[in-house]
C-alpha cells in the first residue's frame, strides 16, 4: 500500500479531496504535464490522490469537458472523455450528499454538500472565490499545495 500523507501507511489518516471542474479542465488543457492541475489530475487517475466524487460532480465534469470551446482545447473525443470520466470514477469514493451548506455561488453548492460528507475533507481548486472563501466544514487548497503538501515527489 502507498503511504498517505505524512508517510503514513494507515488509509484512514489519508487526506480525502473533492476537486473542483477546474482543476481537472487546467489540467487536460495546460501544455505543461507537470502543471499542478495535471500533476493532481494524473494522481487521481494513479490512485495516490483519495479523492469523493458523486453524480452531480460527474455530470460537471462531463458537461464542462464536452463544451465546443473546451473540446477544441483539449482535443479529445468523447469516446476518449467516455474512458477518462469512467476511470475518474473507477477511482473516487462514491457519495451521494443530500444537502450541505450554501456555497458562495449556487452552482458549487454540490461541492460544499459532497465536503460535509467526509469529515476533514479539502477542496482542490483554482477557483479564487472558493479558495478565499472556504466551507465552514473543510479545507481548500490550490493545485500547488496538493502537489507540494500531499502527492509524492515524482522521479
Amino acid at each position: 500500500m502507498r503511504a498517505g500523507a505524512r508517510g503514513t501507511t494507515d488509509p484512514t489518516a489519508r487526506q480525502v479531496f473533492v476537486v473542483d471542474t477546474n482543476v481537472i479542465v487546467s489540467g487536460l488543457i495546460g501544455a505543461d504535464p507537470n502543471s499542478p492541475p495535471a500533476r493532481s489530475l494524473d494522481a487521481m487517475l494513479d490512485g495516490d490522490l483519495l479523492y469523493l466524487m458523486s453524480s452531480a460532480l460527474l455530470a460537471e465534469y462531463s458537461t464542462v469537458l464536452r463544451r465546443p470551446r473546451i473540446a477544441r482545447l483539449h482535443g479529445r473525443t468523447d469516446d476518449e472523455l467516455d474512458r477518462l470520466l469512467t476511470e475518474l470514477t473507477a477511482n473516487a469514493v462514491w457519495r451521494q450528499p443530500s444537502t450541505g451548506p450554501p456555497a458562495p455561488e449556487s452552482g458549487d453548492d454540490h461541492l460544499w454538500a459532497l465536503l460535509s460528507c467526509w469529515p476533514d475533507s479539502r477542496l482542490v481548486t483554482g477557483d479564487l472565490l472558493l479558495v478565499e472563501n472556504p466551507p465552514f466544514t473543510a479545507a481548500v487548497a490550490t493545485p500547488r499545495q496538493v502537489v507540494d503538501r500531499f502527492l509524492p515527489a515524482r522521479q
